[in-house]
């Protein structure tokens, strides 16, 4: 028996995922490090069991009906832990976007800033003081009328709602309307309230015009529709709804961002007439804090707001050093650039999860584990050691800290390292080594080793030679500033610069209509879908070809039984009971709903009838749990599921299952699955491919294997940009565009630009000192 007391966090038979029984012994208040390759099974053992499992503990000393309010996890498969503190967990997932959540909300620093000007500002003569909540947009009590605290106002009109007058109201003169059936309906009603829908639009009276595009009433009538041959149809109740209305609803309520974006196209966006863009009421905008209205302070980079706060008063000291000393950790961790007002959703995986741990540093929380998953990530090397220092001080206030992580200086930086490996998927799962960084370098069979102390120079390429350039500019958006530049064709062109420089924002000028691009395809890092029915197999395509394979078979050929029948998404093969999700909600008294296995197919998704057709001895549930290195040898003769499996391979995807949900997938794998369905589609004309950092989340063993594939379509004639931090990539590039030299507005302009070699002598950038030291073989990443 440990005693209370024992300084390790001792974990014993994890089974999570992958996990093969592994027993291991971590130090507490230490900077411990989780590391192996993609898919080995390290993030199962930081977060799938010593977070889960802090978080089923904690859970159980919370009152029942306090626990329903809470989502849990469920408890990790794990024999046991000791020694086990409190866990706090930043990981890179991110909440439901909203433009309302913003850098300040992110970080409590808007509402110290709002207490700063309810508290101290300057009130206009005979003014009551205002509450706090007066200064924030998202409360009823500061938001502007007639913006609703958004900043903005969207509108319609008659030209944009119907672009063609010369067709009637039946052959789609209001465009803005819904197409299908919805469509025809609003037809049907208008036709039944005695509009002429058969009349060219710009012939009806204006009077109409302007009811059907802008009434906000809502009539119901009963229409009778045309009945076809065959076809009998009953009248109904059909409700009107005008095309403005329409549009609104859809831009401010739809879920589908399809949907949205068509609404969009018929409204015109314009700052707010009232508040000018400043989203608060008039009374909050009248007071001041040196000068500057709340609205204005807010949208200042943070760098600057810090030095511009008041220090004349007592309550003005106090509250100024309590936002001062909050800023600065931001600022640390390399993301002062940001404004309070930036929105979240326009902010990377990897600065959100920054602002969290920068928030966290004021918590003086003591003698919990911080699990982190790879904070580095998004990060320019000239930030890493911020970093270091931030996991150093959460470490000093009496914490441990256990990072989830694939940069070589951060693993240089900790205090012990965990490799998980030596594969991954089912070649993984085991701890190859947990000790002092020092060590690893005795473990033969780690690729983590290899990478680590490994100081030989970058491999000399020949920098090829550009068959044209794709000129983009003068770009005036955000802080780039009449910026030109120039890409070079069919070759491989690195995008560098610290965060904020204006690397995203460059390479987001490149479209398929500039001269030379031809097509273009890029690959980010969005999910490849939202819900669990989204999966590798169906997004790759791969399942089309395996339900055809299982179609032909002779069993199925006897039963009747077509291609729709092995899909989980329509009725017919599905099991009823869960849909064909696999699973069910069970609800709990007193607990919150959870999910379990369904009953009745026990997670197959299929009905009986469905899983007794068998290919090569086994169901179609049985091919969806393959991986898809497994998959690889079981479809070798079926040449178009083999192309498609060789291409996932080819992006070190091997470990992934093919019915692995979409919710599963990190961002780096979402964007390697979008190129292996590039790639599958064979070599077309000249293409120019965009990646947004497709090295994140990756190991650099993994990153060798995803280079080899992108100089591979350069070699095949293809252009490849990538926006990247890894400077073992840059070195390898033919062409490199550094921005900055700083970010925010200390940023945007080219500040060297030409092959690596010449780049990592350019004085002035904060890229050539680390990208001299990778081509000579110093730290590669």
């Amino acid at each position: 028996m440990h005693s209370p007391h024992d300084p390790y966090v001792r974990v014993r038979d994890a089974r999570e995922h992958n996990l093969k029984g592994v027993d291991v012994d971590v130090p507490r208040d230490v900077v411990a490090v989780f590391t192996g390759v993609s898919g080995s099974g390290k993030s199962s053992l930081a977060f799938g069991t010593v977070y889960a499992e802090a978080q089923r503990r904690y859970f159980e000393s919370v009152a029942p009906y306090a626990r329903r309010l809470i989502h849990q996890v469920g408890a990790p498969k794990v024999g046991e832990i000791t020694g086990l503190p409190p866990a706090v967990s930043l990981q890179q997932r991110r909440a439901a976007p909203t433009s309302r959540s913003s850098v300040g909300t992110v970080t409590n620093l808007s509402n110290s800033l709002r207490m700063l000007f309810s508290r101290a500002g300057d009130y206009p003569p005979g003014a009551e003081r205002l509450d706090s909540d007066a200064f924030s947009p998202n409360t009823a009590a500061g938001a502007c009328p007639e913006c609703h605290g958004l900043g903005r106002v969207h509108r319609t009109t008659e030209e944009l709602l119907v672009p063609d007058p010369a067709l009637s109201i039946r052959d789609g003169a209001i465009a803005a309307w819904p197409g299908a059936w919805q469509g025809k309906n609003l037809r049907d009603v208008l036709d039944a309230l005695g509009h002429d829908v058969d009349r060219p639009w710009r012939e009806l009276p204006a009077a109409d015009r302007e009811w059907i595009l802008f009434t906000d009433e809502q009539p119901v009538v009963t229409v009778h529709p045309v009945r076809d041959a065959g076809r009998i149809q009953r009248p109904y109740q059909g409700t009107y709804t005008s095309a403005r209305r329409y549009v609104m609803k859809t831009f401010s309520d739809s879920r589908s961002a399809t949907l949205r974006a068509k609404a969009e196209r018929f409204l015109t966006s314009a700052p707010c007439p009232v508040c000018g863009g400043g989203r608060l009421r008039p009374e909050s905008l009248a007071v001041t804090v040196g000068g500057r209205t709340i609205a204005e302070l807010a949208a200042l980079p943070l760098t600057e707001l810090a030095g511009l706060l008041p220090a004349d008063g007592e309550t003005a000291k106090v509250l100024t050093g309590d936002l001062v000393s909050r800023i600065t950790p931001v600022v640390e961790l390399g993301l002062g650039y940001l404004s309070l007002d930036r929105s979240t959703p326009t902010l990377s995986a990897g600065e959100l999860q920054r602002l969290r741990l920068a928030t966290q540093l004021r918590s003086g929380l003591f003698g919990v584990v911080y699990v982190l998953d790879e904070p580095s990530a998004g990060l320019h090397p000239a930030d890493t050691e911020a970093l270091l220092t931030v996991l150093a001080r959460l470490k000093a206030a009496g914490n441990s800290v256990f990072v989830v992580e694939h940069h070589l200086e951060v693993m240089r930086g900790a205090d012990w390292i965990v490799d998980v490996g030596p594969l991954a998927g089912e070649h993984g799962g085991r701890v190859l080594y947990s000790g002092p960084v020092a060590g690893l370098a005795e473990v033969a069979g780690s690729a983590t080793a290899r990478h680590l102390f490994d100081r030989s120079p970058a491999p000399a390429r020949r920098v090829r030679t550009p068959r044209g350039r794709v000129t983009v500019g003068p770009v005036s958006r955000h802080n780039l500033r009449g910026v030109r530049a120039e890409f070079p064709l069919g070759v491989l062109t690195a995008v560098t610069g610290v965060s904020g420089s204006g690397k995203s924002t460059l390479v987001g000028e490149i479209t398929g209509d500039l001269p030379g691009v031809g097509r273009l395809v890029s690959v980010d890092q969005r999910p490849i879908g939202r819900t669990p029915r989204s999966n590798l197999a169906t997004y790759t395509g791969l399942f089309d070809v395996v339900r055809k394979v299982f179609a032909a078979t002779d069993e199925a050929r006897e039963r009747g039984y077509g291609v729709g029948r092995f899909s989980f998404n329509v009725p017919g093969g599905r099991c009823e009971t869960c849909q064909g999700e696999g699973f069910v909600s069970v609800e709990l008294l007193f607990l919150p709903s959870t999910y379990a296995p369904c009953p009745d197919c026990g997670g197959a998704r299929y009905n009986p009838g469905t899983l007794e057709v068998a290919y090569r001895g086994r169901n179609i549930a049985g091919v969806l749990d393959l991986t898809v290195e497994e998959a690889a040898e079981f479809f070798a003769d079926t040449p178009a599921v083999a192309r498609s499996l060789a291409a996932l391979l080819d992006v070190g995807l091997g470990y992934l299952r093919l019915g692995q949900p979409a919710t599963e997938l990190s961002g780096g794998e979402a964007q390697r699955i979008k190129l292996a369905s590039e790639l599958q589609r064979g070599r077309r004309s000249h293409t120019l491919y965009l990646l947004d950092e497709p090295t994140t989340g990756l190991h650099p063993a993994d990153v060798e294997v995803l280079m080899r594939q992108l100089h591979g379509l350069v070699d095949a004639g293809h252009t490849v940009v990538v926006v990247e931090h890894d400077m073992s990539v840059v070195a390898g590039a033919d062409h490199v565009i550094d921005l900055g030299p700083g970010g925010g507005d200390a940023g945007g302009r080219i500040v060297a630009a030409g092959p690596p070699g010449e780049v990592a002598r350019a004085s002035g950038s904060a890229t050539a000192p680390y990208l001299e030291r990778a081509l000579d073989g110093g730290t590669r990443r």
